[in-house]
């Protein structure tokens, strides 16, 4: 049986590190994860024993743009994070951030059509494209520019997608500078989707949502990073009000609606602030572990992580193959770290991700084996 052209995606790299760590535990060894944008701690209790108080009800379809208290309650965090007085009609909750792309993507391009986003950054924004028959095309950023997307570099193309903050950099797009691309992609006619699924994890001013500049964006964002909800898969969209029906359209068709489960689990954990800042503290700490003792195991060029829980490190005084480079330390030292491939396929051979998403412990039980290994290396 034949297979489609569009369908030869890339493989998502991170996934297949996480498949090598996982062989190396079976065998024994004892692992640490520094390779997967995944919260070591759970939905927070009071969402989880809302779903247990839940379970005796039918659990069926819901409306394909999901519950409406959740969209209200997913409104109201606009207003507590941002200030913006948001209509709940325009919040689109969605299967997970994914399925959030899949829908912006399917109601702004057609097949052919361009869409730009800054390299380093995150690779199924590439792959998600290539399947649908669309055009990923690379915007190389700067460290100086702390590889964010200037408005003079954008390309030729129907679409933007900005990430702040940026996985795998962590870094954030100032207010002035979202003002900047927005201003820019309008005057060339393209579409800008952002990307803001780390929001709720700064480490200093608090992030911007490009909803403050303009209206005429796709937002994406997810429960899964700040309120721990990565494998309950619900994320959320907000959508200007002319794109609405046909977002709904393609929605009833493509998931009829997101899980109603998770959607209790996510409406309850609008009220858990307290758990979710209480992760942020705990993810603090393991940055300020990370930028003191990454440069002493050599690991010195790294982006300044304002934001989400990774260190992007320019590995090329090193080596100048970083899935070798990976597999080495895995081997070497039993720590997990994803190779810079995965984000940037022109330069992403001399750099890594560590992600420090993990327990305080384990993060620095990680650090330690690192910097043995880099040692004996």
């Amino acid at each position: 049986m034949r297979e489609s052209v569009r369908g030869q995606v890339d493989p998502f790299i991170v996934m297949d590190v996480m498949q090598a760590a996982a062989r190396a535990e079976a065998e024994g060894r004892h692992i640490i994860h520094m390779e997967v944008g995944q919260p070591g701690t759970p939905a927070p209790e009071r969402a989880r024993a809302a779903l247990a108080r839940a379970l005796s009800q039918p659990l069926g379809y819901t409306v394909a743009l999901g519950l409406p208290r959740l969209r209200q309650g997913i409104a109201g965090l606009y207003r507590r994070w941002y200030g913006i007085d948001l209509d709940p009609a325009r919040v689109v909750v969605t299967p997970g951030s994914s399925g959030a792309f899949i829908l912006a993507f399917s109601a702004l391009f057609d097949a052919g059509d361009r869409v730009a986003m800054g390299f380093p950054g995150y690779p199924s924004y590439r792959q998600i494209l290539r399947a649908m028959s669309l055009e990923p095309v690379g915007i190389p950023t700067r460290p100086e520019d702390r590889y964010q997307p200037r408005a003079q570099d954008l390309p030729d193309a129907q679409g933007l997608i900005l990430a702040s903050p940026g996985n795998p950099s962590g870094t954030v797009l100032r207010r002035d500078e979202l003002r900047a691309l927005t201003d820019a992609a309008a005057a060339r006619d393209m579409a800008v989707i952002s990307d803001e699924i780390y929001h709720g994890l700064s480490y200093g001013e608090r992030c911007h949502s490009a909803l403050e500049v303009t209206d005429e964006v796709f937002v994406i964002n997810s429960f899964s990073k700040y309120f721990s909800m990565t494998g309950w898969r619900v994320g959320w969209m907000v959508v200007p009000e002319r794109h609405l029906r046909t977002v709904e359209r393609l929605a009833q068709n493509m998931f009829i609606c997101p899980p109603h489960a998770s959607q209790v689990v996510a409406l309850a954990a609008l009220d858990c602030i307290d758990e979710a800042e209480a992760n942020l503290a705990v993810y603090a700490a393991n940055r300020s572990m990370m930028l003191e003792e990454l440069p002493k195991a050599g690991f010195t060029r790294i982006a300044p992580p304002e934001g989400a829980f990774y260190i992007y490190a320019d590995i090329s005084d090193l080596t100048d193959n970083s899935l070798r480079f990976a597999e080495e330390i895995l081997a070497g030292a039993g720590v997990a770290v994803t190779p810079g491939l995965d984000f940037d396929p022109d330069r992403g051979a001399r750099t890594l991700r560590f992600s420090y998403a993990r327990a305080t412990g384990d993060i620095a039980e990680g650090l330690r084996r690192l910097k043995e290994f880099m040692d004996r290396r």
